[in-house]
């Protein structure tokens, strides 16, 4: 699949540990997991949202921090506890209406492989494995959890001239 430019993204997927995370797992001394999301990552999406383009998560692990997360950033396609993340884009596409050539994957390591090569444009940041940035059309500066997926929102929303109208309403 040859990439499609920023500008025709009309839905951009995350993997969670390692992109809307620093791939950091904590665990309590209950064993309750823990994730730390990044406040801009946050904001980023919530723009990407606003401007009419839809937002998922893929990935390989379950947790109640994510599903939270998720719910207050309105991000209503979430999948999680999947192990073939490529298999889940007939789902996808199914719910969202939108085709694999028009969405964007944010991923990181190994199991992001297949999908980010069925996906219009797949992304790598700037951390992951270094097969993962070989396939990738775009990689990021920041590194996982630490503002690559607002630079990838902020992109999006450039190329699409909405920037400067969102700066303009924030000051």
């Amino acid at each position: 699949m040859h990439p499609i430019k920023l500008e025709q993204i009309r839905l951009l997927l995350l993997d969670v540990d390692g992109v809307l995370t620093d791939g950091s797992i904590v665990y309590s001394d209950g064993g309750t997991e823990t994730k730390i999301f990044n406040v801009r990552d946050g904001l980023g999406i919530r723009l990407l949202l606003r401007s009419g383009i839809s937002v998922g998560v893929v990935t390989g692990r379950r947790s109640t921090a994510l599903r939270e997360r998720c719910r207050n950033l309105g991000i209503d396609l979430v999948f999680d506890d999947v192990g073939d993340k490529a298999g889940r884009l007939e789902e996808i596409t199914r719910q969202s209406g939108i085709d694999p050539g028009e969405m964007a994957f944010v991923g990181d390591d190994l199991p992001d492989l297949k999908i980010m090569r069925r996906v219009g444009l797949p992304i790598a940041v700037a951390d992951a494995h270094a097969v993962v940035r070989e396939i990738a059309a775009l990689i990021t500066t920041a590194t996982g959890g630490a503002g690559a997926v607002r630079e990838v929102c902020e992109a999006i929303l450039k190329a699409r001239g909405e920037w400067d109208k969102i700066i303009k309403d924030f000051g």
